[in-house]
This record gives C-alpha cells, structure tokens and sequence, in this order.
C-alpha cells in the first residue's frame, strides 16, 4: 500500500456508453440507480403512463438519449424503428451529435452532475463512432 501512494500515473477509464464487444449499454452506478429509481417509481405509480396515452415524462436526459438515439440510428448503428432496415446517413448523425454540443455549451452550469455526466458520456461515445463511420466510408 505504501508503493502505491509513491506512485505517480493516470487512469485509464472507459466512457463510451456501450460495450465494444456487443454494442449493449454499459451499466453503470448512474445508471443502476435511475432505473432503481424508476422501478420504485413505476411500482407507486402502477399503469399511470399507459392510462394517460401519453409517452414517459420528458426530462433533459431523456431529451438528450433521444438526439443520441437518432445519431445512433443516422450512423447506422441501430435500425430505424418505422422500417426496421439500417439506414445510414453521416451527415445527419453529425448534425445530432453537433446538436448536443450546443446543448452542452448552451446549459454550461445549469445540470446537475448526473446530466453533465450524461451529456459528456453521449457526446464522446458519438464522436467516437462517427470518425468509425467516416472511415468506413
């Protein structure tokens, strides 16, 4: 233990939102804990959504996993839900990711840690897949 405390170095941390292997989303603490959050939720409030017709509440974050979810879907990483075929279209994923950029600049000290965290994990976990798409090209 002493050793390690003479040490100097960095750490190496892994923020892309999905796994490399499988393209499934990474559980994080984050994330475990809002899903908590929303099963407690889901269990007080039983049916309420599906009763009003209307979709999940909007908040920022899911604001902002939705951008992400169309970049996804533009880069050709998920299939379009009303064709279900895989279209790919880089140009307007980088208009996304672009979007969320502004959203970050714009709301500068106004999230709280959890949304600052979201809105960084989007943005690198897009920009990454968007050099991949652009050298694929």
């Amino acid at each position: 233990m002493a050793e390690e405390a003479g040490k100097k170095g960095f750490k190496v941390e892994d923020r892309r939102r999905f796994t490399p292997e499988t393209g499934e989303p990474r559980e994080t603490s984050e994330t475990a804990a809002s899903e908590s959050d929303a099963d407690a939720k889901s269990k007080e409030e039983p049916q309420q959504e599906e009763s009003s017709g209307q979709g999940p509440e909007i908040s920022f974050s899911t604001f902002i996993i939705s951008l992400s979810t169309q970049a996804l879907m533009h880069l050709g990483e998920i299939p379009n839900p009303l064709s279900g075929k895989v279209e790919k279209d880089v140009s307007v994923a980088k208009q996304m990711i672009d979007i969320v950029a502004m959203l970050r600049e714009k709301t500068h000290g106004n999230l709280d840690q959890g949304e600052n965290k979201l809105v960084e994990d989007v943005l690198f976990d897009l920009r990454m897949r968007y050099v991949e798409a652009v050298k694929k090209k």
